[in-house]
């Protein structure tokens, strides 16, 4: 992909303009582009011949495809790629669209899982596409509230209370003899310790006070706090938080058996996605907004479809999830790139806003 900008750079006016009009005709219609369409569009009188030996030479270098005889000319992958990087004119967020995203804020949503919900089903809906907004861990996320509730002799709730409003309850076995004063007691102390912190935080900090502070706490209330870090410990415990929205966007018009093939495909690997850490790795170079063209798409088997996503940040400008819309390659990438990126900002702002609450 690298010798994309080489080869545009190399390129002199009339080719890259003819380039430009072919890609730009076949995002705006999904049609082939040919000689005649152009030579009406051009200002100067070039005749369809000259244009037709242009379109040539760019499909010599790779740049187009001709998907049929005589049916004129499409962008390849290296093609798409090339004017993405180097030619595309990113527009801005129309009113309409602003105002349909900003409208998610508005909503008394209980949790930022839900208000994320309602951000990819606004996104989708905009873009016709099918979103995707990859939910912040809870690992980061501040702790209002613990609260222990026994259940039966050998079971017991952990109920975790976090700042955006997301709640958690998690099971497990609680040290023998446990009694009503030592729950309550477990509660008092690591609501003191946990004051703001996240999970990650309070993990650290815990056994350290524990500790420091013997004399404060039960024997049973200290086994009841190391009981319930067991279970913020467990590694594998994975709640999901790839939510994908406006699936069906992407079979509207569609018909033809191998693209049909290729969504059903496309929604198998969304089903299987359970590496979230995969998705921020597509993220991984930091702030803005990316695009991934066709087999680029490392996250999805699908060769056929283009993703274009951007990272959100919490108040200390990390990284904490991702938004994205994909969809066919025939994206209107000037359209699409400024909506993704006002809504990975919207998030952020979000999502801190809510973590102060």
């Amino acid at each position: 992909m690298s010798d994309g900008p080489k080869i545009l750079s190399e390129l002199n006016d009339r080719s890259r303009e003819v380039f430009r009009r072919v890609v730009e005709g076949y995002l705006a219609s999904g049609d082939p582009v040919g000689s005649r369409t152009l030579t009406r569009d051009f200002n100067e009188k070039i005749s369809a011949a000259t244009i037709r030996n242009v379109m040539q030479d760019l499909e010599y270098l790779g740049l187009l495809d001709s998907p049929h005889v005589s049916a004129g000319r499409v962008p390849t992958q290296l093609g798409l790629r090339m004017f993405v990087d180097g030619l595309l004119e990113v527009g801005s967020v129309t009113t309409a669209d602003r105002e349909m995203l900003d409208a998610t804020l508005g909503d008394n949503a209980p949790d930022v899982a839900t208000l994320l919900d309602k951000v990819g089903a606004a996104l989708s809906g905009i873009t016709r596409g099918a979103s995707l907004v990859l939910a912040p861990k809870h690992e980061e996320a501040a702790i209002r509230h613990i609260e222990f509730v026994n259940l039966a002799p050998q079971s017991a709730l952990v109920v975790l209370v976090f700042a955006d409003g997301h709640v958690e309850n998690r099971l497990f076995t609680p040290p023998p003899g446990l009694t009503p004063s030592a729950m309550r007691e477990a509660a008092n102390f690591l609501n003191a310790l946990a004051g703001g912190k996240t999970l990650s935080d309070l993990r650290g900090s815990v056994r350290t006070d524990i500790a420091r502070r013997r004399q404060e706490i039960d024997s049973l209330a200290r086994a009841l706090v190391d009981s319930g870090l067991a279970v913020w410990e467990n590694a594998d415990e994975q709640t999901e938080r790839l939510i994908v929205r406006g699936r069906a966007n992407l079979l509207e018009g569609t018909s033809e058996a191998d693209d049909l093939n290729r969504i059903r495909r496309l929604f198998d690997d969304l089903e299987r996605t359970r590496d979230i850490a995969e998705f921020l790795e597509l993220t991984d170079e930091g702030e803005g907004v990316r695009i991934f063209i066709g087999s680029e798409n490392k996250l999805f088997s699908l060769s056929g479809s283009s993703l274009v996503v951007s990272p959100y940040m919490n108040a200390d400008r990390k990284i904490i999830g991702a938004v994205g819309v994909i969809g066919p390659t025939r994206l209107n990438y000037g359209r699409v790139v400024p909506i993704v990126d006002y809504t990975a900002q919207l998030v952020g702002r979000m999502v801190s806003d809510r973590g102060r609450g």
